[in-house]
């Protein structure tokens, strides 16, 4: 790695690798509620996954680039920039991998420049993280600005006798810095697809062959306008009831009768993140430093309370409209535009342990779920 790589940057990067392994053991705790709710726990996986790998591509690329950038006083991640960065370098990768030596001979020359120059081969080694990085980009999927939909389950309403799909996709939030996860549960009541997917009974038609996941919407003629809908209404500035009551206007066939958002962040690191000075005060004084992190994330959900029929006229018609439940009684949930939030909060038992004896445990966590990591068990609601 580059020498000049400061120890502040090396500890965020374990910090964030320890926070995101912590919620990965999580999600696959037996008592967790994200585990007791497949759905959610199943969605949120593979975007983990992804996030982790753009971590370590950070990592290998801060040992060949001069500046590495996270957003400090806000989500405590890395700045929006290193997500295009990325995003543009795997496109890029498998051409620039073709331009630089091999693993073996860089360390053949790394151990040939150290016995005759008597010094420490700085660009060779640059070279080296390089090729890492290119490397790890090409192994798998990234968290890329957007994630574009896929369909993960199929089922059929017997009440309305129509299909409804569950479908993921995801978003980097270039302002506020954060990753998305977004899930919706959407009725179609296109005559084709009803036809090809319901039986008589109400009951999805054995004989169509589904292999889920399968990419974008279930539904071929409208797949590639719902990529472009995820495109343009993934923005964190955007209320979950704004894109539901968007996605049901713009698409008279779909019925959007849930529509969850799992924002991850905001993150904190001990001496390096700045979102909030009392909780960066108290986690510098955790003994080990690969323990003083907290993660957070939020849960919102919006869902249809009732589907207000399609009305045919002879010289206009309507189509059918939710009506999303908003609960105006909690101010919090009317300011998000959601029907029902959960806020979590992972931390590791050193730096709860800094929170309680601070004092300042129940007012840093407020109406949190606190999940505690101590080992590899997770002990949820302390």
């Amino acid at each position: 790695m580059n020498t000049a790589v400061s120890p502040a940057v090396r500890q965020y990067f374990t910090s964030i690798r320890a926070a995101l392994a912590g919620l990965e053991l999580f999600l696959g705790d037996r008592n967790s509620p994200l585990y007791r709710n497949t759905v959610v726990g199943e969605v949120i996986v593979p975007y983990l996954a992804r996030l982790k790998a753009s971590v370590a591509c950070w990592e290998n690329r801060i040992g060949f680039v001069e500046n590495f950038r996270i957003s400090r006083a806000e989500s405590g991640f890395p700045v929006f920039q290193n997500v295009l960065e990325l995003e543009n370098d795997r496109q890029s990768a498998e051409k620039r991998l073709a331009s630089i030596p091999t693993a073996d001979a860089l360390r053949e020359e790394m151990v040939d420049f150290i016995l005759r120059q008597k010094a420490f081969p700085e660009a060779l080694q640059a070279r080296m993280a390089e090729r890492l990085y290119l490397e790890q980009i090409g192994k798998g999927d990234i968290f890329s600005p957007l994630i574009l939909p896929e369909t993960i389950r199929v089922a059929v309403n017997p009440k309305t006798m129509r299909p409804y799909y569950v479908v993921a996709w995801g978003a980097f939030d270039g302002t506020q810095t954060l990753p998305m996860i977004y899930m919706a549960t959407i009725e179609d009541s296109s005559d084709n697809i009803v036809e090809m997917l319901v039986t008589e009974d109400g009951k999805l038609n054995a004989d169509v062959d589904i292999p889920l996941p399968v990419g974008g919407l279930l539904n071929p003629e409208l797949a590639s306008r719902f990529d472009d809908f995820a495109s343009k209404n993934s923005a964190y500035s955007l209320t979950p009831v704004t894109i539901a009551t968007n996605l049901d206007k713009d698409f008279p066939e779909l019925h959007p009768k849930q529509l969850r958002r799992i924002v991850l962040g905001p993150f904190y690191s001990a001496g390096i993140t700045e979102n909030n000075a009392r909780i960066n005060d108290i986690l510098s004084k955790v003994r080990k430093t690969e323990n003083a992190w907290l993660l957070t994330w939020t849960v919102q959900e919006v869902f249809s309370k009732a589907e207000r029929p399609a009305e045919r006229g002879f010289w206009s018609s309507t189509p059918a409209q939710e009506e999303f439940h908003i609960d105006t009684d909690n101010l919090e949930a009317a300011r998000m535009g959601v029907s029902a939030y959960e806020k979590h909060a992972l931390v590791p038992h050193d730096a709860y342990q800094a929170l309680y004896a601070a004092g300042e445990a129940a007012q840093v966590f407020g109406d949190y779920k606190v999940h505690v990591i101590s080992g590899n068990q997770v002990v949820s609601e302390v």
